[in-house]
């Protein structure tokens, strides 16, 4: 666990904090004290834990930032108090003003408030330093303790949005993956301004290969299809399992030229080749696929762009199946019956 602390002070008050503090070697410390550079750091990589010291400008905005901040409420801030004043009216009204500031330090954000006596000239100052020196480890434990919960729980999470994202059967990302993808690859096209396209492919009848042998075999046929799919895919090229025995594939900086070439080379390597489930059987199976490539008018859902490839997956079927047809080429083909699978 490589935890991260950023301390929020100056160089004399990192030199009052404890050796386990400074000369740690199981987590690294960042010193800043410019509240801007402190913020921007945050932003880009959080740290698990947040040293603050109060005296220093902005020290207050720091920690009511951290809490504002839905993604960086999780790091743990410690606010240590060295502000004269406070320190002064601390030991003239007592424990009563003590509890104030407290209540007031954690209401702006701090998850932890502790009182620096470092300087402070009292009988009991090596006493007050040890037991201080104490409560400040006990809330870097606290903190430690918290930023390894927060880990795991991301990596729960992550399992759990991969096997929510994924289809069991085929392994590969399923519609609801699609559905999230799609938008954002879209967006990332048209900020780049980098073209995308997709393809949407069919096993052809594949109703009579469950009749025939049974859905086992079926399922066996569509894991072995995605396993070969996957081999001649390209890195930027990304399937899902869009319904049954449909599958779309994004590709990423592609143009509709370029996807149907794509596309045939899939279509081939399923067709030259029979699928081997045992000893004793294998089965031929093809597919047919239909291409389009984002544009202009497109939504940013990507609806119409799903939609319009798949009218290219129709017209495949309708001319004959087990080939190729691409959306450049609808507004040559005369009107088209839907076939069955």
């Amino acid at each position: 666990m490589n935890i991260s602390i950023l301390v929020f002070g100056k160089n004399n008050f990192i030199a009052t904090l404890p050796d386990q503090i400074r000369y740690a070697t199981a987590f690294s410390v960042e010193v800043i004290d410019n509240l801007n550079q402190a913020v921007s750091r945050i932003q880009i990589t959080p740290p698990d834990i947040i040293i603050v010291q109060a005296s220093l400008d902005g020290s207050m905005e720091l920690c009511s930032c951290l809490k504002d901040q839905t993604k960086l409420s999780w790091i743990y801030c410690i606010l240590f108090e060295d502000r004269s004043q406070q320190l002064t009216d601390r030991k003239k009204y007592g424990w009563q003003r003590e509890l104030e500031m407290s209540a007031a330090a954690l209401k702006q954000g701090a998850d932890a408030y502790i009182w620096h006596l470092i300087g402070e000239k009292t009988d009991h100052s090596l006493a007050e330093l040890t037991a201080n020196h104490g409560l400040i480890l006990a809330q870097l434990t606290v903190g430690l303790r918290k930023a390894q919960k927060y880990r795991d729980l991301i990596r729960t999470n992550d399992m759990l949005s991969a096997i929510a994202l994924a289809d069991s059967l085929t392994e590969l990302n399923n519609r609801r993956a699609l559905q999230w993808d799609l938008p954002r690859q879209i967006k990332r096209a048209r900020t780049q301004k980098t073209s995308l396209s997709l393809i949407i492919l069919d096993v052809d009848h594949f109703k009579k290969v469950n009749d025939t042998h049974g859905h086992l075999v079926g399922d066996r046929i569509l894991q072995l299809l995605c396993q070969r799919l996957r081999r001649y895919l390209r890195s930027q090229d990304t399937a899902f399992r869009y319904g049954g025995e449909e599958f779309v594939i994004l590709l990423a900086n592609t143009t509709d030229d370029e996807a149907l070439v794509v596309a045939r080379r899939l279509n081939r390597v399923v067709s030259d080749e029979r699928f081997s489930l045992s000893n004793k059987l294998t089965i031929s199976i093809t597919i047919s696929l239909g291409t389009a490539c984002l544009k202009a008018e497109d939504d940013d859902q990507g609806e119409s762009l799903l939609h319009r490839a798949d009218q290219c997956l129709l017209q495949a079927k309708a001319a004959g199946r087990n080939r190729v047809i691409g959306s450049n080429y609808l507004s040559h083909i005369p009107h088209f019956k839907a076939v069955s699978s």
